[in-house]
């Protein structure tokens, strides 16, 4: 399994930005997908995720609201839609893939994922 995201830009406070995350190869086993987010420097930190084949998702505190996660089922594509963006959100976001049914608190641990992308920038300009 291969993940890729695209779409990271350079938006204005208050903007919004939608960022994909492509899979490849047999995207068929990850049961949940997730978005992380990191600063250089700093640790990846979850920030939503959803099971596939139950549309349940899962967000962090300070996205709740603002930020929407959505995919294909198989695993070949998931998306999230940034609405209201702060600086405080700007961050290399990076698509996580599990073999397994994760909710809280499983699903913002990062070793609980084994597949991950490379990462997209979001930058947001006050």
């Amino acid at each position: 399994v291969q993940l890729a995201e695209s779409g990271g830009d350079l938006v204005q406070a208050g903007g919004s930005l939608r960022i994909s995350c492509t899979g490849s190869g047999a995207t068929y086993i990850l049961d949940t997908m997730s978005w992380f987010r990191h600063v250089p420097g700093k640790e990846r930190v979850f920030v939503a995720g959803r099971r596939n084949f139950e549309g349940s998702s899962f967000y962090a505190d300070p996205v709740e609201g603002r930020f929407t996660i959505s995919g294909d089922d198989d695993g070949r594509h998931l998306y999230l839609q940034m609405t209201d963006l702060r600086p405080e959100d700007a961050a290399i976001y990076t698509c996580a893939g599990a073999m397994a049914k994760l909710g809280p608190p499983q699903i913002t641990r990062r070793g609980s994922y084994s597949f991950w992308g490379q990462g997209t920038q979001v930058s947001v300009s006050s």
